[in-house]
């Protein structure tokens, strides 16, 4: 038996005792999960700058607040949500009174990223507990301040039986990933959901993938620049480009063009103050390698740069940068998940909704228009 089967096994036997199933000990649970995060704000704070330099404010906002908020939002309705409910009757049915009873699965894994590490340890983790199952998270090792900080106050709030933290790289993954979970929540690059897909499956294990892609913008001349300009850079820029749901490519005309880059310049002297790398709300590529891989692609691409292009290997810089693509330039191949954003020019709205169709599903789409 393994260090892992041993951790599985221990929140299996708990789940099976029946203990996580009244409502009580469920919301005992949430109380102690908002109260842990509302006495480490600080502690998290720290360790995402140091992770990702994003700002004490930025922090509390993006990977404490909506946790917190979740937790108050199960509270409040985890009781109704929790009754049996009838159904309407069927032909096989009819001499029956046939309800739906929601039961919990059991042991959890959730699988967590590295751009909003706290946020996206916590927020599958709400609901897991909401419904009585017990939870073990893996968080990501590229940012391994945060991955210590919430080992840390898991292991001096919860019983591990209830929620456990296992740290590691893509070995420890492996070997976890070995075990017999009854759901599995995953944040990540499709790649690595197809590989917890195909070990999942070995289990017949259910999984959730939350995965990237190239979520594009679509702008019409009738749009209002002004505010497309301020809400797309705050998109984009927003932890320097490493958020999933970020806008990865512009798609507008010929006409739209130059008045929109001058929006989005604007709007990101405004944020930052004319300065972003000295700015403390603009964050930083997160390691080494995804600042080459950011700047192999600066370095391939033949667009034209309408706006920043400085890089800073020793700070992990990368200026907020806007391009004028093509199509077919290297940036457009796949996710950026970076602070630069490529601008296609395009003929008309039928044009960009045929190229957003040419490619894989996004994870989501904008469109500014009147």
């Amino acid at each position: 038996m393994t260090a892992y089967t041993a951790i599985v096994e221990k929140q299996r036997r708990f789940f099976k005792s029946g203990k996580t199933q009244p409502i009580e000990f469920r919301i005992e649970q949430l109380e102690t999960m908002k109260r842990m995060l509302k006495e480490n704000v600080d502690k998290i704070s720290d360790a995402v700058y140091k992770d990702i330099h994003r700002s004490k404010p930025q922090a509390y906002c993006y990977e404490v607040s909506n946790v917190i908020i979740e937790i108050d939002y199960m509270i409040d309705n985890i009781a109704d949500w929790s009754k049996p409910h009838p159904v309407e009757k069927t032909m096989m049915t009819m001499l029956d009174s046939p309800m739906v009873k929601k039961d919990p699965l059991g042991v959890v894994l959730i699988i967590t990223p590295w751009n909003y590490p706290i946020n996206m340890a916590f927020l599958p983790l709400v609901p897991a507990i909401a419904a009585g199952n017990t939870a073990i998270i893996k968080p990501s090792e590229i940012a391994p301040h945060c991955a210590d900080v919430i080992a840390e106050m898991v292991a001096k709030h919860f019983d591990p039986e209830v929620l456990a933290v296992i740290k590691g790289g893509v070995n420890e993954t492996t070997e976890l990933l070995k075990e017999r979970f009854d759901h599995i929540l995953y944040t990540g690059a499709p790649p690595v959901g197809k590989l917890i897909m195909a070990a999942a499956a070995k289990h017949l294990t259910p999984v959730t993938l939350e995965l990237g892609g190239k979520c594009p913008v679509i702008v019409e001349k009738d749009a209002d620049i002004e505010i497309a300009g301020k809400r797309i850079a705050w998109g984009k820029w927003l932890n320097c480009g490493q958020t999933c749901l970020a806008p990865d490519y512009i798609l507008t005309t010929a006409e739209v063009k130059p008045k929109l880059v001058a929006a989005m310049k604007k709007a990101v002297d405004s944020f930052y103050e004319g300065n972003p790398k000295t700015h403390d709300d603009y964050a930083r590529v997160i390691n080494d390698r995804h600042f080459e891989r950011l700047s192999t692609l600066l370095d391939k691409t033949e667009g034209t740069v309408l706006m920043g292009g400085e890089r800073d290997k020793s700070d992990l810089y990368i200026q907020p940068t806007i391009l004028d693509v093509k199509a077919t330039d290297a940036f457009m191949q796949d996710e950026i998940f970076g602070p630069v954003l490529p601008i296609v020019t395009i003929k008309s709205l039928d044009e960009a909704l045929e190229h957003i169709k040419d490619g894989e599903k996004p994870l989501a789409a904008y469109i500014f228009t009147n």
